[in-house]
C-alpha cells in the first residue's frame, strides 16, 4: 500500500460513526462539485459554440424570413436563437390573432417585449442552475472539515488521557490525522469557489451580450432598422450572485 492509502484507512479505522459520516459527506461534496463543474463546463461551451455560429448567420441573413427557416430547419440550440424563434413568433402572432389574453393586452411592440424577457428569464435560470451548490459547497466544506478535525482530535486526547503512559510521541499520530479532514474540507472548497466565480462571471458576460442583442432584435423588428444612437433599454434583469 502507498502511504496515502495507509493514511486513510487508519484515518477510516480510528475514527469513530461522526467522523465516518463526516468523510462521506465530504467525499460527496467532492463528486457533485467535479460533476458540476465538468458538465457545466462543457454546456457553457457548447452554448458559445452555437451562439457564435447562429449570430454568424443572422447578420448575414438577407432577411428574417430567412433567420426563421434556419431557425425551423436547425433547431434551436442557444440562447439567442431561442430568443429570436419566440420575439418572431410572438410578432407574427400578435399581427394575426390580436390581444386575445391578457399577457397579449397592449401593442405588438410590448407583446414582443414580454415574449422576449420571458426568454431571458429562461435561459438566466439555465445557466444559473447548479451554482446554488456549488456556492453552498464552497461555503461549507471548510467547516465540516473543521468539525471533523475538532471531533478527531478530542477523541484522541480522551483516548490519551486514559492512558498514563501516553506521551507526546503518542499524541502527534491521532490529531495529526485528525488534521487531515480540515485539510480535506479545502481541497473539497477551493475547486467549488473557484468555479462558481467563473461561471458567474462567463454568465455576466452571456447576458450582457444578449442584452445587447435583445435590443437590436426588438429595434429591427418594430422599425426595420437597426440601432444607431438609440439609449438600450436593457431586457436582462440584473445578475446577482447566486447562493453567496
Amino acid at each position: 500500500m502507498t502511504p496515502q492509502t495507509t493514511l486513510w484507512l487508519a484515518l477510516w479505522e480510528q475514527t469513530d460513526f461522526i467522523g465516518r459520516a463526516l468523510l462521506i459527506v465530504m467525499m460527496g461534496m467532492s463528486c457533485v462539485t467535479w460533476y458540476l463543474i465538468f458538465s457545466k463546463a462543457i454546456m457553457i461551451f457548447k452554448v458559445k459554440r452555437h451562439a457564435h455560429q447562429f449570430l454568424n448567420t443572422f447578420w448575414n441573413a438577407t432577411s428574417l424570413t430567412q433567420v426563421e427557416n434556419e431557425l425551423i430547419a436547425h433547431g434551436v440550440q442557444d440562447p439567442f436563437s431561442h430568443l429570436t424563434i419566440h420575439a418572431l413568433h410572438a410578432q407574427t402572432h400578435h399581427a394575426q390573432f390580436g390581444a386575445n389574453r391578457l399577457e397579449e393586452a397592449g401593442t405588438t411592440g410590448e407583446f414582443v417585449t414580454r415574449s422576449m424577457r420571458k426568454v431571458i428569464d429562461e435561459e438566466t435560470s439555465k445557466l444559473e442552475n447548479g451554482l446554488t451548490m456549488l456556492a453552498t459547497i464552497g461555503a461549507t466544506a471548510p467547516f465540516v472539515g473543521l468539525f471533523g478535525t475538532v471531533w478527531g482530535v478530542y477523541h484522541a486526547l480522551m483516548a490519551i488521557a486514559s492512558d498514563t503512559g501516553a506521551n507526546f510521541a503518542s499524541l502527534a499520530g491521532p490529531v495529526g490525522e485528525a488534521l487531515v479532514m480540515t485539510g480535506l474540507g479545502l481541497a473539497v472548497a477551493i475547486p467549488a469557489v473557484l468555479a462558481y466565480n467563473s461561471f458567474v462571471r462567463n454568465n455576466r458576460v452571456l447576458l450582457a451580450k444578449l442584452d445587447g442583442f435583445a435590443h437590436e432584435l426588438f429595434v429591427f423588428l418594430t422599425t426595420g432598422k437597426t440601432v444607431t444612437h438609440q439609449k438600450a433599454k436593457p431586457f436582462v434583469r440584473p445578475v446577482s450572485r447566486v447562493g453567496g
